[in-house]
């Protein structure tokens, strides 16, 4: 029996394309779910694991719905392949079914994670590039300069920490971050 699973990473991505495709090729059942691939825990992915069954094939719409690292992707097609359960990635054109499926597997494998980690070295240095023009990633600060020079102000006229952070808008956690109690008047 042909099992497909489809995965996409977030919530606002669509699932359908992946769907049709294992439908087309004869899917009885498929498991999908919207959760990312680098998470451990991925219920509908293990529920699609539990229901193989000796001489039954996994498909997928691409190699990297499966996982994220070649080691990963190596150890799942191989503990399959112990059970006499077989792989089918569509796109990728691959079978397990056939010894240059298995080759063609690995060398792909490969190149997923190299493109994974090509996609992190060149994320990596655009955050530095951009670090280095002064831009800074995250949120904006709360407290501003300005809001810390008054903060002070109002804590030495003793006005109470409470009082000044809902001046300012500020949570009073946020307050001692900036402005610590023990460097106050």
């Amino acid at each position: 029996m042909l099992i497909g699973y489809a995965r996409v990473s977030t919530q606002d991505q669509n699932l359908g394309l992946q769907i049709d495709a294992l439908t087309n090729v004869g899917c009885k059942k498929i498991f999908h779910e919207k959760t990312s691939g680098s998470r451990a825990e991925r219920p509908e992915f293990t529920k699609a694991l539990e229901a193989l069954r000796e001489g039954d094939t996994l498909v997928v719409w691409k190699l990297d719905r499966l996982g994220r690292s070649v080691k990963n992707l190596v150890d799942l097609v191989s503990e399959l392949h112990k059970q006499g359960i077989q792989f089918k990635s569509l796109t990728d054109a691959i079978d397990t079914d056939t010894p240059s499926g298995r080759f063609f597997f690995h060398v792909m494998a490969s190149l997923a994670q190299m493109e994974r980690e090509l996609t992190v070295e060149r994320t990596r240095a655009g955050l530095e590039t951009a670090r280095k023009l002064g831009r800074k990633g995250g949120r904006k600060r709360r407290m501003t300069d300005s809001k810390i020079e008054s903060a002070k102000r109002l804590l030495a006229n003793g006005m109470p920490p409470r009082d000044v952070a809902l001046n300012l808008s500020v949570s009073i956690p946020t307050l001692y971050r900036w402005i610590p109690a023990s460097t106050q008047p």
